[in-house]
């Protein structure tokens, strides 16, 4: 946790005004952003196969997008809406 502190307060003055965002601005640098969006990418690929699965594919890419591997068991919990009655 020190490591990372110090990577995080490297030449920043903790005592200027704006020494939060030059902070911030360190951990945003440190943030494996390629990983992040590849496993996200994953994420809407299993939401949408599980939608397409049970024939709701923009709602389980939906889920998938907002909520991760989360909105897989929430997508999958919910329960199917009976179709609309004919008029």
């Amino acid at each position: 946790m020190n490591e990372l502190l110090a990577r995080a307060t490297q030449g920043v003055d903790l005592t200027a005004p704006g020494a939060f965002w030059h902070v911030f601005a360190n951990l945003l640098a440190m943030t494996p952003w390629a990983a992040l969006f590849w496993w996200n990418v994953l994420f809407i690929a299993v939401g949408a196969l599980l939608g397409w699965w049970r024939g709701r594919l923009a709602e389980g890419i939906a889920w998938a997008f907002v909520l991760g591997p989360i909105g897989w068991l929430v997508f999958l919990l919910r329960k199917r809406r009976p179709p609309p009655l004919p008029r």
